[in-house]
């Protein structure tokens, strides 16, 4: 999401007329709190990272035998009426989604590569928001400069957090397991 909003179609735009403004449109956008943004076009490192975060998650869903699918960015978040995020990776368990769809409604692993212009957004109104949704168990914010990755993971009672620059991250409840490295392969 860029820092500014490039569109105003509707102001009080609701997250379902926002997917039928956005249907056919070229480009990316969010919704937040009915203001539609444009997301900024994207540096090569951030692609990469969100390329090899996909390869690293898919790999892992498929080495623990899960009944889950892998998103890179392009499937639509809702976290309330007006509000929708479109993040760079997710995964959602269970049964398979219809190929027609366009939103993810119960996430399990949400992530977010963080660039300048991003940081603030990613790490405050996505964290809130992401986790607002009783499905969200990890919200994986993925910094491509540094190397690590900050692992929020909902325990019983509070969000916990931890930073991750190599091994292996656990990602439990689901049982799957990640090495950082894969995460910036040839990054």
């Amino acid at each position: 999401m860029s820092a500014q909003p490039k569109l105003r179609p509707d102001p009080g735009m609701t997250v379902d007329q926002f997917l039928t403004w956005a249907e056919d449109r070229r480009g990316r956008y969010e919704i937040l709190n009915g203001e539609v943004f444009a997301i900024s076009p994207q540096r090569a490192r951030h692609s990469r990272a969100k390329s090899r975060i996909f390869v690293a998650l898919h790999a892992a869903v498929r080495a623990g035998g899960l009944p889950c699918e892998v998103f890179p960015d392009g499937m639509t978040v809702r976290i309330d009426p007006t509000t929708a995020f479109e993040p760079d990776a997710l995964v959602v368990c269970g049964s398979r989604m219809d190929a027609d769809a366009v939103e993810v409604n119960d996430p399990l692993i949400v992530v977010e590569v963080i660039s300048p212009s991003t940081k603030a957004i990613d790490t405050g109104v996505k964290f809130a928001g992401y986790f607002s949704l009783a499905s969200v168990m990890h919200y994986l914010i993925v910094d491509p400069v540094k190397r690590l990755v900050i692992h929020h993971r909902r325990g019983a009672e509070v969000i916990e957090s931890r930073i991750a620059a190599d091994g292996v991250l656990r990602l439990d409840p689901l049982g799957l397991d990640v090495p950082v490295a894969e995460m910036f392969a040839d990054a």
